[in-house]
């Protein structure tokens, strides 16, 4: 299997938001701080289905656009994933979405997109990389772990605004190039 990552132009406009990024959570990551550094152990929960909501926005600005761009990841031609990421206001880059299609994950598309995105940063000179994710997105937050990501902060209250029941925690990982 060979994965091919290609950056969007007007041809790859189209391939956005195709892949089917919904998954069931069966655990979360349940925080504590120890020393100044944010810990973690995982525990199984009432298995659900996650789907996130797909942002409406002008995504041909991220052509040729110096400080925001999307890799798309295909295999044998079919679309695998995808993966954006912009300028951050604090001088990182920032990736603002990631998303693995169900039929292809667990065969490396995540992690190419990651490294397609450290390549990206360092042609940029960014400081480093960082991302926000859930407490119930656990396999994500295994891959950024396994991809040299250091979990660097939380907020409890961040999700409470859209659902005030929600026990959704967001965590932020940084990468330091």
């Amino acid at each position: 299997m060979e994965i091919f990552i290609r950056e969007i132009d007007s041809t790859t406009l189209q391939n956005l938001n195709q892949a089917d990024a919904e998954f069931t959570v069966t655990s979360k990551l349940v925080l504590h701080a120890e020393n100044g550094v944010v810990r973690y152990t995982i525990v199984d929960v009432e298995p659900y289905r996650k789907k996130y909501a797909l942002d409406e926005m002008d995504y041909s600005t991220y052509i040729c656009n110096p400080e925001r761009t999307i890799f798309f990841a295909y295999v044998d031609d079919h679309l695998a994933g995808q993966i954006r990421v912009l300028k951050y206001w604090n001088a990182y880059a920032y990736i603002d979405d990631i998303a693995v299609d169900v039929k292809f994950r667990g065969r490396g598309i995540g992690r190419a997109l990651i490294q397609r995105v450290v390549e990206w940063a360092k042609e940029k000179n960014f400081p480093g990389i960082m991302l926000e994710t859930q407490n119930n997105n656990v396999a994500a937050c295994r891959l950024y772990e396994s991809c040299g990501f250091t979990l660097g902060g939380f907020d409890r209250y961040l999700y409470k605004g859209l659902d005030p029941k929600t026990d959704e925690i967001a965590l932020y990982w940084y990468l330091m190039l």
